[in-house]
């Protein structure tokens, strides 16, 4: 076995002579500039990482819940237009207070002082709670508080407790029907909310809890837009700290265990960062935001560069063991190996260009910056690897003597490459069958995945918002708004009889449809001062109106008045539970539109916005992942000139989805949007061995040397390279565990998981179908005909 791959390493100097024609088309050859004058090329380096540095800065962050349905769709450009009428629900913190002394006198006083210290908290426009409620008006007066300044005591006390748990205004609005939770509406200012102030704000909201409630023992959480914005924020920025510490740790740790040499270490790590920082840089000049996508785009450039830049530095390294001098050790490496790098970025290029055909904005920009990272990191490592190792690398000769007899590590991993090599050449029809089997039997259970999307997925669920709001899921029917908005004709006003009358029946059948609560409208205070004033007359109602802060107006009624929102509230569910929730509401409402012609009646709101969307524009990027196969492994077909190649592909390729999908699918899981785009680019990365391998097989495959030994010398050449990338790759995309971010931790293992099953793919399923077709296209074209 050892003769075979010192055979192989020796083979390794006399196949740079063929074939003469680049898969690349010439391309890997830019690698070779920047050697000619390695000494400038490091200075124009430098330039460039000074002005990726200040591009990093230019980098913002954006946290809005909203984003991923971001796009041109009438239904997204309604929503838009309903919180920019009625913006309160985007700048609300939404505190919630819980236990089961609630309502105990000491404990209500405590919980008053609290709501009115926050009032008194910079960037606050106002709150409502409880303690807003109001007792039947007198005739002819306004409605005094439902709370007096001092709480009565003892039986009294019993007895004002039970009318506050009655009143309409807040039962099963702001506090739950056993009296055991409170919630308070914080409404901030929106320049607070959109800058850096908000971590002040919330982080006073938290000290007055402390202070006001921590003797309490109730439990306050708190929730909202701004909250979860701000933890959406914060993990972010820190993720993108631990992605980029743990991601580069792991490649020089593997790097300098494998290559015993700091040189050999630098030139396979360094590149890979230089790219990170040289993409982030030029992502930020482009005025990219980062956000729970684009955060992931450290380890993804990681892994894009690292694969290749390993791939060269063996290379080379191979050449300094059989004798050559460091400058032609690496032009070599680049000519013979670069152009399967020039490969492997392109199918990610394709990867990453298969995104833009989502509706949503942001999984477009994702694809936008994958492109432009990828261009990036194809034109670092193909120039970087080489420059670090012509003025890295010395005594080339003590090195190659060194090395030829004690190589333990990469020796090891070539002895296994070639264990499995020898046994899936041996019966290459039979595993071939197999691997076809085996993936279609998969690809049936991918094929029954589910779209899932649940907007807790998008926000850190180590933190209190999730919590809280799963709190007010269970308590008061939901935290996530529904709202439908009313617009009217010309010539209709806010107080017309058809518009009240409108705006009651809209509001009835709100109230009464299957899911949806805590609802709230114009009509809430007509029905109010109906009862308890015993009035029910448009002057009166204009009145209180007028008397209400106009924070608390523009929550129902525009400043043009020819608009009003009826809000309701539903739980955080997946969107495949939401969406006929959604649908019968929406449906409900035509009897009213029939009812009142003129009258614009729409359900919005961000959970339905994602109820409606979500599940299609998985679907549509599912579907775009099986276009991709078909175009990558055309793309890689018409690069090698050759259809066995084009077929060989297709099963390694598809395997890691289908394997990814079936986890998914054993775990109980469906198809979000991070699994699918993690499927979709991991795919394009994943076939990096496939090519690395199928060059290999290339140049291996010579007049007179049998398809047996050439497919178990490219295996033996490539293979150990490939198991290193694999494990750092991996390693540096599981680092997304350690995110807030459901969403991100889902995209991260997923990712890895895929990457190794790239390599089980390559190993197993890759050899034995080349083989066969090499055998087959033998047999139609003539042995003399070379297959690749």
């Amino acid at each position: 076995m050892l003769e075979k791959h010192s055979e192989s390493e020796v083979h390794v100097d006399k196949v740079e002579q063929g074939p003469t024609s680049s898969i690349a088309f010439g391309l890997e050859r830019i690698g070779l500039i920047a050697v000619r004058a390695p000494i400038v090329s490091c200075i124009v380096l430098l330039a460039l990482i000074v002005g990726a540095v200040f591009g990093i800065h230019r980098i913002k962050i954006d946290d809005s819940l909203s984003q991923l349905f971001r796009s041109d769709t009438r239904e997204f450009k309604q929503y838009e237009e309903v919180t920019k009428k009625f913006p309160a629900e985007e700048f609300d913190v939404l505190v919630v207070v819980e236990g089961k002394n609630l309502l105990a006198r000491n404990n209500l006083e405590k919980l008053r002082d609290f709501v009115t210290d926050m009032q008194l908290v910079e960037g606050t426009r106002g709150l409502v709670s409880l303690f807003s409620a109001r007792q039947a008006p007198a005739p002819g007066k306004l409605p005094a508080a439902l709370f007096p300044a001092e709480l009565p005591e003892g039986a009294a006390y019993d007895k004002f407790i039970e009318t506050v748990k009655n009143n309409e205004i807040i039962r099963g609005k702001l506090l739950s029907e056993d009296g055991t939770l409170a919630l308070i509406v914080l409404s901030l200012d929106p320049e607070v909310v959109a800058s850096s102030k908000l971590t002040k704000t919330v982080g006073d909201i938290r000290a007055l809890m402390k202070e006001d409630l921590g003797d309490t023992g109730l439990n306050v959480q708190l929730s909202g837009v701004p909250v979860m914005q701000l933890e959406i924020r914060n993990a972010v920025e820190r993720d993108g700290l631990t992605y980029n510490i743990l991601g580069i740790l792991a490649g020089c740790v593997i790097a300098i265990i494998f290559f015993r040499k700091i040189s050999f270490m630098v030139a396979a790590a360094f590149p890979p960062m230089i790219a990170i920082m040289l993409a982030l840089g030029a992502l930020g000049w482009a005025n990219f935001n980062l956000n729970m996508f684009l955060n992931v785009m450290t380890p993804l450039i990681m892994v894009i560069s690292f694969s290749d830049s390993m791939q060269l530095t063996f290379a080379a390294r191979d050449r300094l063991i059989a004798g050559q001098d460091k400058f032609t050790a690496f032009k070599n490496a680049v000519l013979v190996v670069g152009p399967a790098c020039v490969l492997t970025h392109g199918t990610a290029g394709i990867s990453f260009i298969a995104l833009q055909f989502s509706d949503s904005d942001l999984i477009r920009k994702f694809g936008e910056a994958g492109l432009a990272a990828t261009i990036i990191a194809l034109v670092a490592v193909l120039s970087l690897v080489p420059v670090f190792g012509v003025l890295l690398v010395r005594n080339e000769k003590m090195f190659a003597v060194k090395f030829q007899s004690a190589d333990a590590g990469v020796q090891a991993l070539r002895n296994f490459c070639y264990w499995i090599a020898v046994r899936m050449v041996g019966r290459p029809g039979l595993f071939s069958l197999i691997a076809v089997l085996f993936v279609g039997g998969l690809g049936v259970i991918y094929a029954n995945l589910e779209p899932r999307y649940r907007l807790a997925d998008q926000v850190p669920d180590k933190r209190q918002a999730v919590a809280a709001s799963d709190r007010l899921d269970a308590k008061l029917t939901g935290a996530n708004p529904v709202n439908v908005l009313i617009q009217f004709p010309k010539g209709e006003s806010l107080y017309s009889p058809e518009t009240l009358q409108t705006i009651a029946d809209v509001h009835s059948t709100v109230e009464k449809a299957a899911g949806v609560g805590n609802v709230w409208s114009l009509e809430t205070l007509r029905r109010w001062l109906a009862e308890k004033a015993g009035s029910a007359d448009v002057a009166t109602l204009k009145e209180y109106v007028s008397v209400i802060p106009e924070h608390l107006v523009r929550r129902f009624i525009d400043a043009e008045q020819d608009a009003v929102v009826v809000a309701g509230r539903v739980p955080d569910k997946d969107s495949s539970q939401l969406l006929p929730i959604v649908d019968k509401l929406d449906s409900e409402l035509d009897a009213v539109r029939k009812k009142h012609p003129g009258y614009e009646i729409a359900v919005t709101g961000l959970a339905a916005i994602a109820a409606r969307n979500s599940a299609s524009m998985i679907e549509k990027l599912n579907r775009g992942l099986t276009v991709e196969f078909a175009l990558v492994a055309i793309f890689i077909g018409l690069a090698f000139r050759s259809w066995v190649v084009m077929f060989a592909c297709i099963l390694p390729g598809i395997f890691p989805v289908v394997m990814s999908g079936t986890v998914l699918w054993a775990m109980g899981e469906g198809l979000q949007f991070a699994s699918v785009v993690a499927l979709t680019v991991s795919f394009g990365l994943g076939l990096s061995a496939t090519i690395h391998f199928l060059n290999r097989l290339r140049l291996e495959s010579k007049p007179g040397v049998g398809s047996a030994l050439a497919v178990e010398r490219a295996t033996v050449l490539v293979g150990p390279a490939l198991i290193l990338t694999t494990v750092v790759l991996a390693c540096g995309l599981v680092v997304t565990v350690f995110s807030d971010l459901p969403s991100l931790r889902l995209f991260g293992w997923l990712s890895a998981f895929s990457m190794v099953m790239a390599l089980v793919a390559d190993l197993f399923i890759l050899r034995p179908t080349a083989m066969w077709l090499i055998n087959l296209h033998a047999r139609l074209q003539g042995p003399d005909k070379p297959a690749i």
